[in-house]
């Protein structure tokens, strides 16, 4: 059975898929070397990870982007 904080990181990893999708974004930039650094990171490492992320995507907008954001910002808070 998946513990929660697998189930979170799987879906933190697939949010950070989505940003690198997005790479021809203007507005991400500085933020997708740090998505494609973060999906090879878990626990402690992810976490410091995402902030990174999430300081280099503030200008990204759209429906994608605010889930994506959502996503990440949740992991943050849980992740403590």
């Amino acid at each position: 059975m998946l513990s929660n904080d697998t189930i979170q990181e799987a879906a933190v990893h697939e949010a950070l898929r989505t940003t690198v999708a997005n790479r021809n974004e203007k507005s991400l930039n500085y933020c997708i070397s740090y998505a494609k650094a973060g999906l090879l990171m878990t626990g402690h490492a992810l976490h410091d990870q995402i902030l990174y992320v999430l300081v280099n995507m503030t200008n990204w907008r759209g429906d994608t982007a605010e889930k994506v954001r959502t996503i990440l910002k949740d992991y943050i808070k849980n992740s403590k």
